[in-house]
């Protein structure tokens, strides 16, 4: 292989000495690979940024629900949450017991609320209404509530998920309410959270948020535990040298607040985040071939088979992530130029990086989406009636394996049902 822009990836160590463009030649393109060593780094970062004894840390597997995946981030000791009964299924299908599963539901049925109940998770819910509904099935059950401390933070508009313009959680002008609710149904109230965003990349929004879910929590004596959320960021420009969230200056000032807080409270209760990104962006890759080069307009294109139906993030949140370029040959690149990399979906707005200064990209060279672990695989679609690719994870020793098969025509067809006398 001809290493033409390998930066990141080198300086990971991502591919643990595999050639990317032999993986990309063996289990096809589009393909995710994920870095197991690296996913079980974020891991412990996690475990050990407090020294509060009672601290948990909640994978949010919305960011990467696959089973391989989840049985690593469970062999590390961690607990996760869930958002559907899906989610919940394929955390159980990975090791994690009832008791280490949150299921934070958001505008959800009796049915799926029920679903939650029988499987014997924590279940929270973010609304008054939501609350009653709980109290009709569940009367005298444990219950944990969703409260809007009204500080929110995020990359993009659409995935700020607390403060003033966002549908999820109570606000705390409600409490009484929610206390008159416990009350009428003779619920349990066990545990507050909260979520204020993704992708923060300093701390003072999340502290900001955690004094303000603090003063809430002292309304409510005897809880079990308090989810301050997560959000936890990860640099997308690593090749522009952009740096990490400083986990260290964010987990002194959290640990503060929570031994300040188990003193006022009276009881060293149960903490818990919820981070999803920083577990699982930085262990995954992309691998795309690229299919066609050409010009329109005097701008430069080039096309490979990573469309949104494969990674949604560029399109749906503007998002940034780095492209390496790998090649088979021994071909040089002589000159670097500023291109547009697009997928192969019939849309305008199927571009995975644009404007972006690289080396020069030749036709059947192999590109790295780079930071894809995250909102990748579990937004993926088959729109175009595309099928959605393998994922293979790269084990500590360097041994590969292939952790999902990519999809054929035939599953296209299962669950359809053709119309009879047409």
């Amino acid at each position: 292989m001809n290493k033409i822009y390998t930066k990141v990836t080198d300086s990971m160590n991502f591919f643990e000495g595999n050639d990317p463009v032999d993986l990309a030649e063996k289990y096809g393109t589009p393909l995710y690979v994920y870095n197991e060593r690296i996913l079980r780094q974020r891991c412990r970062d996690l475990k050990e940024m407090v020294t509060y004894p009672k601290f948990v840390v909640d994978y949010s597997a919305k960011a990467n629900c696959s089973l391989a995946f989840l049985q690593v981030v469970k062999s590390e000791g961690l607990e996760v949450d869930a958002m559907s009964p899906g989610e919940i299924y394929m955390e159980r299908q990975a090791g994690f017991a009832p008791e280490e599963i949150f299921y934070i539901g958001n505008n959800v049925s009796a049915e799926e609320m029920q679903y939650a109940i029988d499987a014997g998770v924590y279940v929270s819910v973010d609304s008054l209404s939501q609350l009653e509904q709980f109290g009709q099935i569940a009367p005298g059950h444990e219950v944990a509530v969703r409260f809007n401390p009204g500080v929110g933070a995020g990359h993009h508009e659409k995935v700020v998920t607390a403060g003033k313009k966002t549908k999820f959680g109570v606000d705390p002008k409600y409490i009484p309410e929610v206390k008159e609710l416990l009350k009428k149904y003779d619920l349990k109230l066990i545990g507050i959270n909260q979520h204020i965003g993704s992708l923060f990349m300093n701390g003072e929004a999340f502290t900001a948020s955690i004094a303000a879910l603090f003063d809430i929590a002292k309304q409510f004596p005897g809880l079990k535990f308090i989810d301050m959320g997560g959000g936890f960021g990860i640099p997308y420009k690593k090749e522009e040298g952009e740096a990490p969230l400083d986990l260290k200056d964010l987990g002194e000032a959290i640990d503060k607040a929570l031994y300040q807080f188990a003193g006022e409270y009276g009881e060293q209760i149960i903490f818990r985040i919820e981070p999803g990104r920083y577990i699982s962006a930085e262990c995954s890759v992309i691998l795309s071939k690229v299919h066609s080069v050409k010009y329109n307009y005097d701008k430069k294109y080039v096309g490979c088979d990573c469309g949104f139906n494969v990674l949604q993030r560029p399109i749906m949140y503007d998002s940034y992530h780095g492209v390496e370029v790998y090649r088979g040959s021994d071909e040089k690149s002589e000159k670097e130029e500023s291109v547009i990399i697009v997928g192969n979906i019939c849309e305008s707005g199927d571009i995975l990086a644009k404007d972006r200064v690289l080396p020069e990209i030749k036709k059947d060279d192999v590109l790295g989406i780079l930071d894809a672990g995250a909102y990748g695989f579990t937004m993926a679609s088959n729109y175009n009636n595309r099928l959605r690719p393998a994922e293979i994870m790269i084990r500590e020793n360097g041994d590969v394996v292939l952790t999902r098969e990519r999809e054929e025509l035939e599953d296209l067809m299962r669950h359809v049902i053709r119309l009879e006398n047409v």
